[in-house]
Order: structure tokens, then sequence, then C-alpha cells
């Protein structure tokens, strides 16, 4: 399957029917499918050919998400470039891609301006909603082309170059082939409860896990609605008015919706499939969310074996007596059904149930590799599985739990300290909207437990009772040595709480103080 079967089997199922809304305007697939024609030649009339890469830098937008099944039918890559990283990184990016086009929203045109001069290898920028000097208007770019079929065969099999989160240096490409995509698609379909003709609302980012999980949305001949703009209020209203079957969003931006003051007066009934993931959810959140928002589902994965590792469709979140499986909550599902998942330790030896090791996956659906990055590839594929730097276990049941990034465990007085169980436990405090908990080092115990955290709107805590209420759930051991409270916690441009940020500022106003 290429990104352009998705667009043409939901065409199969109705060429009329809705495929992309924003701002209450339609798309319909046959409309979306005569615009990736014509982008496509304007492709080849700009001198890309297949297996060259295209970036989009938009937010989400309609047009910019059409471009991206242009750029399949011209044989080229699509390269999705994060809307929220600064210049900088996005120039690295574009440059060590070795993007050939850029098709850019004019939001972002100051950004373009500055970078356009330092990347010699782009042939050409298009400006999609505007006519800046320095940049072709798309309009202008498409003069004169007709929408007859169109379709160039790629020189192999990779369709997508994302960037990885990029937190701890310039991202690495990650090459996404088809097959992958279709694997992750058929891990989702076969994952998840679809019933009838799905409508996905796209609130979360389309350049990452939105985009790709509407492959599947657009083989069941689905609509799209797209969100432009992050408004809880207006993603409550779209919900009812679009009859949106299935939607997405990270466990920062669930938090933000169960304190909006319109959810419980929201029309959800025609949910089918709320996702969750991207970061590890509080367990009580999410027994909140069941009760009040309805299907969740959760999904874990990375952009280098995409989003469906293992899932958690709404059904597993209860037990089979129809009660809230409330220790399963706190898991990341079982493995889909067409990857392998193990626990491997430091030695490659793969470990029992309930052992404790690193998070390892082999199939189909884990990446071709980094691009020009061999050594990177190499150590991410060490004893033939690929290694997600995730530590974790699998119970009897054969449900996957989380405990921490390799690089996040804390060694405390000699003890192994998984970060991801104190957040969990500070997150169980009505007062607390969000944490992170990092390991400073510590004359007496090696490291120290530390929590930052961010408190709900209006509400009150101080440190000692939170240290307090960690440890009379975890112990002495697991608790915070130290507690600060903080307005907000600093995120990655995917809304990932970004510790190594934390981390200096802390060390900072130590070594200041």
């Amino acid at each position: 399957m290429r990104l352009t079967d998705y667009l043409d089997k939901g065409a199969s199922l109705g060429a009329d029917a809705p495929c992309l809304s924003m701002d209450g305007e339609d798309l319909s697939y046959a409309q979306v499918q005569a615009f990736s024609y014509r982008v496509a030649r304007a492709l080849e009339r700009s001198g890309v050919g297949p297996g060259d890469k295209v970036a989009i830098l938009s937010g989400n937008h309609a047009t910019a998400f059409a471009c991206v099944f242009g750029i399949a039918r011209a044989g080229a890559v699509w390269c999705p470039i994060n809307p929220r990283n600064e210049a900088a990184e996005n120039r690295a990016v574009l440059d060590g891609f070795d993007c050939a086009l850029l098709i850019f929203h004019s939001a972002f045109a100051p950004m373009v301006e500055k970078m356009l001069p330092q990347l010699p290898k782009l042939r050409a920028a298009v400006c999609l909603d505007a006519e800046p000097s320095y940049a072709i208007a798309l309009q202008a770019w498409l003069q004169d082309l007709d929408d007859a079929p169109f379709q160039r065969e790629p020189p192999d099999d990779v369709a997508m170059l994302p960037g990885t989160g990029g937190t701890t240096g310039t991202p690495k490409g990650v090459m996404l082939t088809g097959r992958n995509l279709e694997t992750m698609t058929a891990q989702v379909l076969i994952g998840y409860p679809f019933r009838g003709r799905p409508t996905f609302l796209a609130l979360a980012p389309l350049t990452h896990s939105a985009g790709v999980f509407s492959l599947p949305i657009l083989a069941l001949g689905g609509r799209i609605v797209v969100m432009p703009r992050g408004d809880y209020g207006e993603f409550l209203s779209a919900i009812a008015r679009y009859r949106v079957t299935h939607t997405l969003l990270p466990p920062t931006a669930i938090y933000m919706l169960l304190d909006h003051p319109q959810l419980d007066a929201a029309d959800l009934s025609s949910l089918q499939c709320f996702w969750y993931g991207a970061a590890p959810i509080s367990p009580e959140r999410l027994a909140e969310a069941l009760r009040r928002i309805g299907p969740m589902a959760q999904f874990f994965g990375q952009t280098e074996a995409p989003m469906v590792v293992s899932t958690m469709a709404p059904g597993d979140h209860y037990a089979a007596d129809g009660s809230l499986a409330a220790a399963r909550l706190a898991s990341a599902g079982r493995p889909g059904a067409l990857v392998r998942v193990a626990i491997m330790d430091a030695d490659g030896a793969l470990l029992a149930a309930g052992e404790r090791g690193e998070i390892v996956v082999r199939g189909s659906l884990v990446m071709a590799g980094y691009y020009k990055n061999p050594q990177a590839t190499a150590d991410a594929a060490r004893h033939g599985w690929h290694h997600t730097g995730d530590i974790g276990y699998l119970d009897d049941e054969g449900f996957l739990y989380v405990v921490d990034r390799a690089k996040d465990m804390i060694i405390t007085g000699g003890f192994n300290v998984y970060s991801i169980e104190v957040e969990q436990a500070l997150q169980a405090h009505p007062a607390v909207q969000d944490c992170a908990v990092v390991g400073l080092p510590d004359e007496k115990w090696g490291e120290r437990i530390v929590a930052v955290v961010e408190l709900r709107r209006d509400a009150r805590a101080d440190a000692a009772e939170l240290i307090a209420f960690v440890k009379q759930r975890l112990g002495g051991v697991k608790a915070p040595k130290q507690v600060e409270l903080w307005p907000t916690l600093p995120r990655s441009k995917v809304g990932k709480v970004v510790k190594p940020e934390i981390r200096a500022a802390l060390l900072g106003e130590r070594e200041t103080s």
C-alpha cells in the first residue's frame, strides 16, 4: 500500500463523500484525488522526481494534508516538519534530510524567509495561502496543470521521513516504509472498534500521530475533520456537530479537557474510540475520563515503530463482569497482532513475565533505519530486535507495562526507582494537574528523587503534603526528597514533558543557591 492507496480506497467507497473538512468547508474524496494529481504534476515540473524528499511545514490544515497525497503520487517522500520547532532546528532537518522542495503555510513565512538562504539543496518553496516574494504561491505553482490520473513509482518503499523528538540534539530521520504504515494501519483496524463510516477529529498534530492515524480512516471511506486551532470548547462542539467517532489526544491535553467547564454538558454519544498515547497517563485521571468521556483506547509506540506496538481497546479497560479493571489502567495494553514484543536485559537475553528490562520490538512495523546514519541504525537493532529505550515488563496476561525511559531510571540509596511510578502516585493527588520526577546528584543517596509539580487550576498543596502522600502509597525509598511547585512544566513540540530542561533548571538553581 502506497499512501495514495488509502485515499483511492476511500474514494472507491464513495467519491462524493467528504474526505477532509475544516472550518465548515468540505473536500470530497474526488476533489482531494484531483488535487493530488495536480500537486504531483507540479512537483515533476519543479524537478522533483521519485525518491526525492518533499517537506511540509504547516499547522493542521486541510490543504497541507492533501498535499501529502500529491507527494506520494510523484513517488516522492513526505517529510513532515514540526511546526513548533525553532528555525535553526527546522533548517538542520531540511538540509540533513536532503529536502528538494518545501510546502509551507504563511504562518511560518518569517521562519522560511530566514531559513532559505541556508538551504542550497532546496529547489523551490511553495506557500499554501499567500504570495511572498521569496516563494511560489500554490495556485501559481499549480497553474495550467490538469487533474487527470497521474502516478510515479518510488525507487524503494520509503514513504515518509519524520524526525525523532530531538530533545537531546538534532532529530534523526526515521525511514518509514509503505510496509511499516500498512502494518500500523492493519494493527489499528484489528485492535480498535470501527462501526460504519468513521469520522476522525484531528486536533492533535497531523505531522505526528494524527496524520498516520488518518490512514485507516481513509481506507474505510471516513471523514477527517481538521482543527487548525487548539480550542477545547470547539473540540467538544465539533464532536457533536460532526458526530465524531474517533479522536486522539495526549494525556496532558486530556487532563485539560477533564478540567474544561463544557465537558459534562457536551454530547459525546457518537464516540466509538478516544485514543490516548504518546506519554504515560495517570490511572486516576484515566478512570475519570472513562466515566466522563466514554470509550477510551490506548496506543503505545514510537516514531521508529509507529504508534501501535501495543493497543488497549475500550473494552480492555473493564473486567469480564463489567467493572473497571483498575490495575490494568497502568498498562499500555497488549502487543498488537502483527508485532512481536519482548523484554530484554543488557546482555541481549529475553526475560520472563514480570521481569523488568528494555522493551524490544520485532516485525514489519519497525522502520527501515535512520536516514544516512548507519551507526544509529545498528545501535537500535542490537541482537536482532529494535530497542525502544523504554523499560517495562509483560504480565501473565500479556499486558505490557512501561515503567520508565531507560535514561530516566533513578538509583537512590542503592535502589532502582522508576520515575513513572512516582509520577503516577503524585498524579493521584486531587490537586496535581501534571508532574515530572527526575534524579539529581546527592552526596548521601547518590541520587535524590525530585518532583516538579504543576497544580490544577485553583488547587492548593505544599511540598510536605505531596511528599507524605507519595510516602503513604510507595514508602519512604520511592518518595521524593524534594518537591518544587512550578506554574507550568516545559513540554516538547508534541506535548511531552522535557525532563532534561527540568533537570538543567534544577541543577542551575542548586549551583547558584
